[in-house]
């Protein structure tokens, strides 16, 4: 005779079990899910029509915007990388842009410059109006006077584009107690991805644009990472996925500085710098940002 009790107990027992393995599978399930890093570096697996190359100039900046086969420039690095940045740009097939930006009166944006313009022909060249009692400033303006091209000093919101890229001026200023506090800050967008560059804006600036529209999936984080950017409100506001620190090793000042590099670690996002990878170029379809990077020799180094 069946024992019924007995064939109960036996089933109880199976649903327990089955109901365990099923929250166990969901308890590992939702940890992994859980501390699964928010973002990560995705290869591009085609040639996209954007591009931006955050070129490896050591403890300075050199950023190329590219859209099919146009071209923006932003700073060019120290006075003895320009040769070597010109010759990369050559090399890639470039001729001619139509805007180069010296963001502020710095040698390591703007060092390169006087090349630049002797090399290349430029429809539009922006840069703050603080006067500096400096050679590489002069050159640049001498150049430009050669060459026919036109020293623009963009006002605050202004916008213009580059076919399919949007670009907005965020800051600019003529500060001639701190020059860093002049940088032509940039929002760059590209369908439905963005780009914030910072160049070396200060946290006073940063304070300034907290209620423009900052918000952006990827950032060129201020002053190579030091601690006078990069505040916490204003990175929290900014939520990046991604950050780009333009940066030399060894350099003088110890950047990037681990408290920047904490607090972009709190907001998950992916740090990734040119003395560890070289040149870096994000390449976007539109939706997606994707990475890759290359040693390239545009750095002169003694």
């Amino acid at each position: 005779m069946i024992n019924m009790k007995r064939i109960k107990s036996l089933t109880v027992k199976a649903i327990l079990i089955v109901v365990l393995i099923v929250c166990y599978q969901f308890i590992i399930n939702f940890e992994i899910k859980d501390n699964k890093p928010k973002n990560t570096i995705n290869k591009p697996t085609e040639v996209y029509p954007f591009q931006m190359y955050f070129i490896d100039v050591g403890e300075a900046d050199c950023i190329l915007i590219k859209y099919n086969d146009e071209y923006t420039l932003v700073d060019a690095g120290n006075n003895k990388d320009g040769k070597k940045i010109v010759k990369y740009l050559k090399d890639l097939g470039i001729e001619h842009f139509e805007y180069v930006i010296g963001t502020h009166a710095h040698e390591d944006h703007i060092g390169g410059m006087d090349d630049i313009i002797k090399n290349f022909s430029i429809d539009h060249y922006y840069m703050p109006k603080t006067e500096v009692d400096m050679i590489t400033y002069t050159e640049i303006k001498d150049e430009l006077n050669k060459k026919g091209i036109k020293y623009e000093t963009p006002k605050i919101d202004k916008s213009f584009k580059m076919s399919q890229v949007q670009f907005k001026v965020l800051w600019i200023d003529d500060n001639k107690e701190d020059i860093n506090a002049t940088s032509i800050v940039l929002k760059v967008n590209y369908q439905n991805t963005s780009y914030l560059l910072m160049a070396d804006a200060t946290t006073d600036v940063e304070h300034q644009i907290l209620e423009k529209d900052i918000e952006s999936d990827l950032i060129k984080v201020a002053h190579h990472g030091s601690n006078h950017s990069s505040s916490a409100v204003f990175l929290k506001k900014v939520n990046p996925k991604y950050a780009i620190i333009s940066v030399g090793t060894p350099n003088d000042y110890g950047f990037p500085k681990q408290v920047t590099l904490e607090k972009l670690e709190k907001l998950n996002t992916l740090v990734l710098r040119t003395d560890e990878l070289g040149t870096i170029i994000a390449s976007s379809d539109g939706n997606n940002i994707y990475f890759d990077s290359i040693r390239t020799d545009t750095n002169y180094i003694e």
